[in-house]
């Protein structure tokens, strides 16, 4: 008889629950949240479950590596899915979800969700590490403009070279406001300094990167970009045609239908957010500036004037998108006469 199991994660704990082929409890347990609890729970039930499943999350990555370094059958499930599963459920436990959750796997009802390599797990942590820090300078900055307003002074547009030094020129002589700033913009420099180190070292892994180079080749695609982009791919064979990555990184119009009512939505912006709004900044740089991109800048132009240049940019993005991933399958680089990859 085949046996499931679901996990429910948290920090601390892991709710487990074993069921049958026919949806019997087998067994119910609450272990430490350790790749190694759960390897020796199911060793002392000598139980080899058909199948666990785990909800996609922060701890749920290094949780299933674990699981199938020991040999079992894991598999990461899509969060809203789950979650969209279990709505109708009026009493909400870690025990319950862990029997949800293995229901989910035993019945086959759930979305697979695509575990990314060690490499690109520790790149998006560097991504993640620079794209905060300039979130915080710019809160800074932010926070700055706000207390020098407070008092009828205006920064005015500035550089980031400038800045510090137009600030502490409106603070002039008055004592609790230089105080206030200078430790504000002492902050500011650190961060700065940490932002310009992470970049540069982002950059250099860019250039050393096979495939982002080859992405680079497309206008608009900078080493940030692109690393971002082949990070969120990781292995760009798990698609089956290149115009899923448009569905999958969230740039595809979302629909509602229901007898008469047939509408057209925005973006379901789901996926990757950071390889979404990389991608829409590659667009904004081919409709904007005056970068070669042939053909392509031509389409996104003409339907600039006819649907708008907001919507444009998005749907340039899908298809950089699009156009990015069939040059990584097939290790062409961008043609802009073609509008996208070489022969």
């Amino acid at each position: 008889m085949q046996n499931y199991a679901g996990i429910d994660v948290s920090l601390e704990a892991l709710s487990v629950c074993v069921v049958d082929e026919k949806g019997g409890i087998v067994k119910e347990a609450k272990v430490a949240s350790e790749p190694a609890a759960l390897v020796a729970l199911f060793g002392q039930l000598k139980i080899v479950p058909s199948r666990i499943g785990l909800e996609a999350g922060p701890l749920s990555q290094w949780l299933h590596a674990g699981l199938l370094a020991a040999g079992f059958s894991s598999v990461l499930m899509e969060t809203r899915q789950v979650k969209d599963a279990f709505k109708s459920r009026p009493v909400k436990t870690d025990r319950k979800d862990a029997r949800g959750i293995a229901e989910l796997v035993r019945l086959g009802w759930y979305k697979q969700v695509h575990c990314k390599s060690l490499a690109a797990q520790e790149v998006r942590t560097l991504l993640t590490a620079r794209s905060a820090l300039g979130r915080k300078r710019h809160d800074l900055d932010m926070t700055l403009r706000g207390l020098l307003r407070g008092f009828g002074l205006k920064v005015g547009r500035t550089t980031k070279k400038s800045f510090a030094t137009r600030v502490r020129e409106l603070a002039g002589d008055n004592a609790t406001l230089k105080i206030a700033c200078e430790a504000l913009l002492v902050a500011r420099e650190a961060l700065e300094s940490e932002f310009a180190r992470l970049d540069k070292h982002l950059r250099s892994l860019a250039r050393k990167d096979e495939r982002t180079r080859l992405v680079m080749t497309a206008p608009g695609v900078g080493p940030i970009i692109g690393l971002t982009y082949v990070n969120a791919i990781d292995d760009p064979h798990r698609f089956h045609k290149s115009r899923s990555v448009g569905a999958y990184l969230g740039l595809t119009q979302k629909k509602y239908q229901s007898g008469e009512t047939d509408k057209t939505l925005g973006i379901t912006k789901c996926g990757d957010h950071q390889a979404r709004t990389a991608l829409y900044e590659a667009a904004n740089i081919i409709l904007v500036k005056p970068v070669k991109a042939g053909a392509l800048k031509s389409w996104a132009m003409k339907l600039a004037k006819r649907a708008g240049a907001r919507r444009a940019k998005t749907a340039l993005a899908r298809k950089l998108g699009v156009i990015l991933h069939r040059m990584l399958c097939d290790g062409t680089a961008f043609d802009a006469l073609q509008g996208g990859a070489s022969a």
